[in-house]
């Protein structure tokens, strides 16, 4: 394991190489972007927890923040480290969400939803002045589309908007048998934070990510996509030994 994580999250203990890249990247975030009276929005999915597991020390040692989570675990996981939380109904907007990636490429454009949170994580993004991509360099890739596209549909007539759904890829280049696949957990479809089914899109390659991910939701019975462009505006990229960088991808949100 690396012996550059600082001082005060030497308690943090990463269990693999990833794990504390994952780390560092939550630490840079913490460091390089929270100041004290910010609205910030927590990421969920394990790099993003680890982001929260490096924000508690700082609130215990005094930092005021609140936070808005993305998913019911993020709030559980907020709540037994005690950082404090509210929920958009109470505040304007957001200064910064911090929340990672599956996939994401060097134009910042990223596949989320493998916690099946994609639908939260983008009401969040979208309340917020600024989204960072707190990720490992191993989710870095020239071309999304090798992690399967999720998308986040109403379990109502479902078999309808997969035959939809299969309808669009066609129409965008992709083969007419794409494999769909209905996320489970056990013998049950996985019920999202909402209610909803995933349906795992195998897409191998998305050439045009900015031009597929506004189509989906005009297909009724979608709820949201887990493709998220013009988003992000920077991402900090952790790696094994410790380190991060910071990576401008796209133009601060006014």
């Amino acid at each position: 394991m690396s012996t550059h994580i600082e001082p005060g999250y030497a308690h943090l203990k990463p269990a693999s190489l990833q794990d504390e890249a994952k780390l560092a990247s939550g630490i840079k975030a913490v460091e390089h972007y929270l100041r004290p009276g910010m609205k910030v929005g927590l990421g969920s999915g394990t790099t993003s927890h680890w982001f929260v597991r490096a924000l508690a020390p700082r609130v215990a040692r005094g930092l005021d923040i609140v936070g808005v989570p993305t998913s019911n675990a993020t709030r559980e996981l907020a709540l037994e480290l005690g950082v404090p939380l509210t929920d958009l109904g109470q505040i304007d907007q957001l200064d910064v969400t911090i929340d990672g990636a599956d996939e994401i490429d060097h134009q910042g454009s990223m596949i989320k939803g493998g916690g099946a949170c994609l639908l939260w994580e983008k009401i969040v993004a979208a309340a917020s002045k600024k989204m960072v991509a707190v990720v490992d360099d191993k989710k870095i890739v020239e071309r999304l589309g090798r992690f399967p596209l999720p998308i986040e549909v109403i379990p109502f007539g479902w078999q309808s908007t997969e035959r939809l759904l299969r309808e669009l890829f066609v129409s965008a280049g992709f083969d007419k048998n794409v494999r769909i696949v209905t996320r489970m957990k056990g013998t049950e479809p996985l019920l999202t934070d909402s209610g909803n089914w995933i349906l795992d899109c195998h897409l191998e390659a998305i050439p045009d990510p900015l031009g597929l991910a506004p189509r989906f939701n005009a297909i009724p019975g979608v709820v949201e996509n887990g493709l998220f462009t013009g988003i992000a505006s920077e991402m900090i990229v952790g790696h094994a030994d410790g380190s991060a960088d910071i990576v401008v991808v796209g133009a601060p949100r006014s």
